[in-house]
């Protein structure tokens, strides 16, 4: 199993929505709805190349800007982290079954080492945080990664995302793919099984994902 951090197992974006506007506002503007949107899921490098695009300042150093998202949203998350409906409960059941496990994230490790407090570090055998690969999401090279490190084949993996980014990348990897959209809609695509929520997730419909996509690339 393949989970998402942000958005997926925990209600992490609304704080990541408030650290981005008070950056934004920093620098004497809004970030727009349409930006937001954009940057969901996104590796920090191209966040803040997208939030200093939407404000017309593409000069600012992206690395200062990502220093000071980075100190807030340790804040934030250390105060505010709240998990998703049902993934605590689709955590617990899929540990309980012994079956291997990967956080496969977008954020860096320092804020992953945070959301761990509520997570668990001993639900997951492997962490792969964005500043850990070479090429982010979408790019499916974490999702490998993780498959990798679990000695999984991807194609008995399930990746749970809920962004169009994360989304990308597990299904570019070759991974059984279930989409919980959270802030934003998610179309409809081939291979892709989309839930309203994980509430009611459970591990048959896990495995028939796994078996479907087995069968597939066989």
């Amino acid at each position: 199993m393949l989970f998402d951090m942000d958005g997926t197992l925990v209600d992490s974006e609304k704080l990541w929505d408030v650290a981005l506007q008070e950056l934004a506002r920093e620098y004497g503007g809004d970030l727009s709805a349409e930006a937001r949107r954009a940057i969901i899921g996104t590796a920090m490098a191209e966040s803040m190349r997208i939030l200093h695009d939407d404000l017309g300042q593409p000069e600012r150093d992206p690395d200062l800007s990502a220093a000071w998202i980075n100190a807030r949203i340790l804040e934030l998350f250390r105060t505010g982290l709240r998990w998703r409906p049902g993934a605590f409960d689709l955590l617990r059941a899929v540990r309980a079954a012994g079956i291997p496990t990967a956080l496969v994230t977008s954020s860096p490790r320092a804020l992953v080492e945070i959301a761990l407090g509520t997570l668990g570090r001993d639900n997951f055998d492997v962490v792969v945080a964005g500043d850990e690969v070479v090429a982010a999401k979408p790019h499916p090279e974490p999702y490998l990664t993780a498959a990798r490190l679990l000695g999984v084949p991807i194609e008995r993996c399930v990746a749970i995302e809920d962004s169009p980014t994360g989304v990308a990348s597990a299904r570019a990897s070759g991974a059984a793919v279930l989409a919980v959209p959270a802030e934003v809609p998610l179309p409809s695509l081939t291979g892709v099984h989309q839930v309203e929520s994980l509430t009611g997730v459970d591990l048959e419909l896990l495995a028939a994902l796994s078996a479907d996509r087995a069968g597939a690339t066989g």
